[in-house]
């Protein structure tokens, strides 16, 4: 509900015949489509944030990321410790699942250090981005670029102010520049348990909890193993031309920034076959549970596949770093995987029926849309009203989760009194 309200607030403030260059007022829907991207830290537009919107409109789009990245209930939770008012226990349990908290004491606390965590990397990430824009912006629109491109790469949101639809292409040989995102693209991702485990235990990782553990070597793993990727599928199409250092430099950018950011610096619409396959792996896997990021998370593709290893070996429990994980991870794993799948099955057949773009396009897209990423093939804006409408729906399932849509719509069963009797049946 507050998703909802934020983004139909962010919608109206974005009509105002002031937040446009042209002094026009924006249509409902792009209005709408704006403020939901924005709010679902996604990055999809059908205008050019440079050029189409105002301080005042750009103002508004950074509002909504940075409200969309912290989360909703972590906004509400630091107004309330602004205003000194005493948070209940109700309030207390909402913070911990939101924030993905394991326990509720010094929750508070908890949310002061997101907090301050939040704004020390998005404020040093703008300082270093601004050894790079002030020299070519000048001073007040260097600040202020550098602010809005911080605070979006750090919210995994992927909006950029470099007009013409280019994101970052003019940058894809400076190392400030792409070190800086990836960077905050990482940190944002990795989410708010994996810092404090981090900053509590230093560099001992045998003392990190296991979701740390699983978070680390998984994204480790997804950065250098996408980069390689890309880098192999791409060296001769959207990578053509480039120096072994700018090749290099865009592998792991597009590999950082394909799990969830949104930014790009090759031009995606040259992406070859496997290449925009690898990329729309990647993006269904994302960020982190309790992070900025979106996507099925690192955890649950973790999961899903040592569940798959033990299960090919005849083994009972899932076990991990000799800890052995819960049967309900594992079937809730399996539930959000099942569910993102579903849904980008639907939206395919569905845009492919009513839209004349091709199939590796139109998955590009919803796959981009459906785990709040925000790269594209330069499609959204051509794409007519209804699937402009479902991509909406898409950004936002994605960004409160499928399974917390499917909770709202569906009681919890109560355990049966008597179990029913087992049958077996042929499974793969």
């Amino acid at each position: 509900m507050g998703f909802a309200i934020l983004v139909f607030a962010g919608a109206l403030l974005l009509m105002l015949p002031f937040a446009t260059v042209s002094g026009e007022s924006t249509t409902f829907l792009g209005a709408l489509f704006t403020s939901t991207s924005a709010t679902c830290v996604t990055g999809l537009v059908v205008y050019d944030t440079g050029t189409h919107w105002t301080a005042f409109g750009k103002a508004v789009i950074l509002l909504l990321i940075q409200i969309g990245g912290l989360g909703f209930v972590t906004i509400v939770s630091l107004f309330f410790l602004m205003i000194k008012r005493d948070v209940g226990l109700r309030q207390r349990m909402m913070i911990m699942q939101s924030t993905g908290a394991l326990e509720m004491g010094g929750i508070m606390p908890y949310i002061k250090r997101i907090a301050k965590g939040t704004f020390l990397c998005e404020g040093i990430g703008a300082l270093l981005l601004s050894t790079r824009f002030i020299p070519r912006l000048g001073l007040v629109k260097g600040i202020l670029y550098s602010v809005f491109h911080a605070v979006s790469a750090f919210c995994n949101a992927g909006f950029d102010l470099n007009g013409e639809f280019n994101s970052f292409v003019d940058y894809k040989n400076d190392a400030v520049v792409n070190i800086t995102l990836v960077a905050l693209i990482v940190i944002g991702g990795l989410g708010f348990l994996v810092w404090s485990d981090l900053l509590k235990n230093k560099l001992r990782f045998k003392k990190y909890r296991l979701h740390t553990k699983i978070v680390l070597v998984s994204s480790l793993i997804l950065i250098f193993g996408g980069a390689f990727l890309f880098f192999i599928l791409e060296k001769n199409a959207s990578l053509n031309g480039l120096s072994l250092y700018e090749k290099i430099l865009a592998s792991v950018f597009q590999s950082v920034t394909m799990r969830t950011a949104g930014f790009n610096t090759v031009d995606l619409g040259n992406l070859s076959n496997g290449g925009s396959l690898c990329c729309v792996l990647l993006m269904f896997v994302g960020g982190s549970p309790g992070s900025t990021a979106g996507g099925m998370k690192t955890t649950t593709v973790s999961i899903l596949v040592l569940a798959a290893i033990a299960s090919a070996r005849r083994k009972k429990d899932v076990t991990v770093y000799g800890r052995r994980l819960e049967q309900n991870d594992v079937l809730t794993a399996t539930a959000v995987g099942t569910l993102y799948i579903m849904m980008a099955f639907f939206a395919v057949v569905v845009i492919s029926a009513i839209e004349p773009f091709s199939m590796k396009e139109i998955l590009f897209e919803v796959a981009s849309a459906e785990n709040t990423v925000g790269v594209t093939m330069n499609l959204t804006r051509s794409f007519g009203v209804f699937s402009q409408i479902l991509l909406m729906a898409l950004m936002f399932i994605g960004r409160i989760g499928g399974l917390t849509l499917a909770l709202l719509f569906l009681e919890e069963a109560d355990a049966p009194p008597v179990l029913s009797p087992v049958e077996k049946i042929l499974v793969g």
